[in-house]
C-alpha cells in the first residue's frame, strides 16, 4: 500500500519548512509520497519549496490562488498512491497522528477514516469557531441520520479512487462538507479516531470564516436533496 499525503499551501512562508519536515519525519507503516500544491502564494512560500529536497516530495504550482478544494483536486489528479490523506501546512494538525488513521485500514476494519478533534481551551482559539464546527457537524448528522464527530477535520483518509469518484466541485473550504455529504449519501460512514489539534488565530493567518460555515450547511442540504445513484437491474 502507498499513501499519498496531499498538502495544499497558500502564503505559508513562515510554516511550510516545518510542515514539510514534520510530515517527512514520521515513521509511516507504508510507502508514502508528499504532494504539495502551492496555490498561488504571493509570499516566499515558493522559494522555500524550491529548496526542499526529498525523493518522496513533489511540488505542483498554481499560478493563481484557486482555493483549497481546487488545490486538493490538483493533488489528487497527480497522486500515485492507493490511499490519500489531506494535511494542511498550517501546523494545526500533527502528522504523527496519520499512522493512527492508517491502523483501521491496514487491519481491515475501515475504508474511510476521519481524525476526530477534541477541542479544549488550549486547542481552540475562539468559542464561536468551535460552535461553528459543531453546528456544521450537527447539520450533517441530522440531514443524513448519522453520528460523525467532526465533519470539518482536515484528516480525511480514503482510497484515492474513491475521492476521484466523488467528483468534488467545491473550490474552497466547502470541499470538506461536499466530501462528507457525498460519502454519507452513499451510506459510507467514516471510522473515526481521536487526534491532537492546535488552532491558530487570525493574527497567525487562519483563513476560514463564518461564511464558510454557512456555505458548508448549504452544500450539505444540496447533497441530501440529490438522489442516490440508481442501481442497474441485473439482466
Amino acid at each position: 500500500m502507498k499513501l499519498s499525503i496531499l498538502m495544499p499551501v497558500y502564503n505559508e512562508e513562515e510554516r511550510i519548512a516545518d510542515a514539510l519536515k514534520q510530515a517527512l519525519a514520521v515513521d509511516y507503516p507504508c510507502e508514502i509520497e508528499l504532494v504539495v500544491v502551492d496555490d498561488g502564494s504571493r509570499d516566499g512560500t515558493g522559494e522555500v519549496l524550491d529548496r526542499a529536497d526529498d525523493a518522496r516530495l513533489r511540488v505542483i504550482t498554481h499560478q493563481r490562488n484557486a482555493g483549497k478544494g481546487a488545490a486538493i483536486k490538483t493533488a489528487v489528479d497527480s497522486a500515485e498512491g492507493d490511499y490519500m490523506v489531506i494535511l494542511d501546512a498550517d501546523l494545526e494538525y500533527d502528522p504523527q497522528d496519520i499512522p493512527k488513521l492508517l491502523d483501521p485500514v491496514l487491519d481491515g476494519r475501515a475504508t474511510v477514516v476521519y481524525g476526530n478533534r477534541t477541542f479544549g481551551s488550549h486547542s481552540a482559539y475562539s468559542f464561536w469557531y468551535v460552535m461553528g464546527n459543531k453546528g456544521v457537524t450537527m447539520a450533517a448528522n441530522v440531514l443524513f441520520n448519522s453520528y460523525i464527530g467532526d465533519l470539518e477535520t482536515c484528516f480525511k483518509l480514503m482510497p484515492v479512487a474513491l475521492y476521484r469518484s466523488l467528483d468534488v466541485r467545491s473550490r474552497g473550504f466547502g470541499m470538506e462538507a461536499e466530501v462528507t455529504g457525498k460519502l454519507l449519501r452513499q451510506r459510507i460512514r467514516p471510522y473515526e479516531v481521536p487526534i491532537s489539534y492546535r488552532a491558530r488565530g487570525r493574527e497567525e493567518g487562519k483563513k476560514i470564516t463564518w461564511k464558510d460555515g454557512v456555505e458548508a450547511i448549504w452544500i450539505l442540504g444540496r447533497e441530501r436533496a440529490r438522489r442516490r445513484p440508481a442501481v442497474s437491474a441485473a439482466k
